[in-house]
């Protein structure tokens, strides 16, 4: 599923118009994305959780050369999922 099939099931549901269900789907990830900018952890229950998780620099090797570089501390964002959609997930039979 991508963005696009995230704003059709919102429009079909709904009823919403195609640029109605734009707004409310980058108004969604929008103000996820800027939570996790401000070091604020996203959760959404039954779902999971993201937060940023900050990662020191360290000495690395490009694989290609073999030399050492040093790569910089950098922050990424982390899913951790929930209880309720790995059970969900893990119980579907196929």
């Amino acid at each position: 599923m991508n963005k696009g099939d995230l704003i059709d099931a919102l429009k079909r549901k709904n009823g919403f118009t195609r640029e109605k269900a734009e707004r409310v789907i980058d108004l969604f990830f929008g103000e996820m994305t800027n939570a996790l900018v401000n070091g604020d952890r996203v959760e959404i229950r039954g779902f999971g959780s993201i937060f940023v998780k900050r990662y020191g620099s360290y000495k690395g090797r490009n694989p290609k050369t073999g030399d050492s570089v040093l790569v910089k501390s950098k922050r990424l964002p982390f899913f951790r999922c929930g209880k309720e959609l790995k059970e969900r997930v893990d119980n579907v039979n196929h």
